[in-house]
């Protein structure tokens, strides 16, 4: 239950981080990603909080051993570049630079600008059934993490 709850808050902290921030803003963000014409540089440093907080994060959990809530600290050992990732990633810049949303701004702004919000997760969700419909979605290695301390 206890994971239920922190879980619930983390997610909740998360998505006020994002309205605070601008992020969940899509205007903010196409201003974000307009460098030639009036670019607003100000959620770099959002970004750059969110990286710094971060790293603090894996360095205590490492130091650790185990994170807090979890039974085992899981950190990617994939270092590697593949055809696959390069293609999500693009989906993942072209969707974020047409529409200014990516999944965590969409999903909070789902109650507070419907039409638009809903529209990008059905479009969202679509793009995820249609990959589980690839052929070369099964066969993707299984294990994409390792316990802490195992480096790659």
């Amino acid at each position: 239950m206890s994971r239920i709850v922190s879980s619930f808050a983390v997610g909740l902290l998360f998505g006020l981080g994002l309205l605070v921030s601008g992020m969940a803003n899509p205007a903010k963000v196409l201003a974000f990603l307009d460098v030639t014409g009036r670019w607003d540089p100000s959620l770099a440093l959002v970004m750059a909080g969110a990286v710094a907080a971060s790293a603090v994060g894996y360095r205590v959990a490492r130091r650790r051993g185990r994170p807090v809530l979890a039974p085992r600290l899981e950190i990617p050992t994939r270092r590697g570049l593949d055809p696959r990732l390069l293609m999500g990633a693009a989906v993942f810049g072209i969707g974020w630079g047409l529409v200014g949303l990516c999944p965590g701004p969409a999903l909070t702004i789902l109650s507070v600008v419907p039409l638009q919000a809903a529209t990008f997760v059905a479009a969202m969700v679509a793009g995820m059934l249609l990959f589980r419909l690839l052929p070369s979605a099964g066969s993707r290695p299984n294990a994409r993490t390792s316990p802490a301390g195992v480096d790659a």
